[in-house]
């Protein structure tokens, strides 16, 4: 789509390049810089839609939590376990 929006401002360019009109001079070029802008701002959001990260892969702080107390008893269970073996 953003595509269509700039060859619609080059349109809009070739219009007033050719037409003898000021009036018609006016309404294109403002025309052709309205779409302009909205080509480049819509490739600009493609971008980065393209580049952002999946929500759904983000953790709660529940699941947080759990992970954080797994990973304490693990730890707690190799300390406890290399106080407990004798070198």
């Amino acid at each position: 789509m953003p595509w269509v929006y700039l060859l619609l401002a080059a349109a809009a360019f070739v219009l007033a390049l050719k037409t003898t009109s000021p009036g018609i001079l006016a309404v294109s070029l403002l025309a052709a810089l309205g779409l302009m802008i909205a080509g480049v701002m819509s490739l600009l959001a493609r971008r980065l839609d393209n580049t952002s990260r999946d929500v759904s892969s983000i953790v709660d702080p529940m699941e947080l939590r759990r992970l954080r107390e797994q990973a304490e008893a693990r730890k707690l269970a190799a300390s406890s376990q290399s106080e407990s073996s004798p070198n």
